[in-house]
This record gives structure tokens, sequence and C-alpha cells, in this order.
């Protein structure tokens, strides 16, 4: 359910850095498991561990997708308030904003299925070290 309460430019925006450099981390993040994985690769010669890892490749390969796709959506929505701000120099203080509800949910969900995944892939370390 998207929040479509008015609030300030600046809150907006602070949203944005938050959530932009989190998307970030997560790509360092999923750069470091794939490097993971490519050194357990060369361990296993069982197809079942193989299919796993290729699991693993796969939903990485997923979640890269969502956040290309999110910092671009945010990038999108900042360039959006920062071309109204540069319009209305005078009452952008004074003027409230529509909330990015539907943006916000979409960086919970995302927030969620990929701790779910971390979660997965941790336990996968855990039995194959």
């Amino acid at each position: 359910m998207s929040t479509t309460h008015q609030v300030h430019l600046s809150d907006l925006h602070f949203e944005h850095q938050q959530w932009l450099k989190e998307l970030v981390f997560w790509e360092d993040e999923i750069a470091l498991y794939n490097k993971r994985l490519g050194e357990i690769i060369v361990r296993y010669t069982d197809p079942s561990i193989k299919a796993e890892i290729e699991h693993f490749q796969n939903q990485f390969i997923r979640h890269k997708e969502v956040i290309d796709i999110l910092k671009h959506d945010v990038r999108k929505h900042e360039s959006q308030l920062v071309k109204y701000a540069q319009d209305h120099p005078v009452a952008i203080e004074h003027v409230h904003f529509k909330d990015h509800g539907d943006l916000r949910e979409r960086m919970e969900t995302q927030r969620k299925i990929y701790a779910d995944l971390k979660n997965e892939f941790y336990a996968f370390l855990s039995k194959k070290m």
C-alpha cells in the first residue's frame, strides 16, 4: 500500500541518497559473493553442488538487474525533483511533494528478498566450507 501524504523535498532527497548508497553496497556484496562462488566451484565436481552454485549465480544476476532498475528509478525521481527546484527556486522551501511510497515499497520488498537470498547463501557456504 503506497503512502500518499505530502513531504518536504529535503526528506525525499535524503531518502534517495540513503537508497542509492544501500544499492551500491548490495552491488559490492554481490561482487564479493560471485568471487566466493568462483573459488568454491573449482573445489567441487558434484553436479548437485554445481547446480546450487549456478542457482546462486543466477540469483545474483537477477538481483543486480533489480538493483540497476531501482537505481535508475531513484535517480529519475531525484532528477524530477531537481528540475522542479531549479524551475521554482523561491517556492521550493514552501512546497510539499507527493511521497514516493511506491518506490519505498519496492525498496523494502527488495530488502526482504535480498536478505533471504543472503541467508540462503550463507547457509550454503556454512555447509560447503
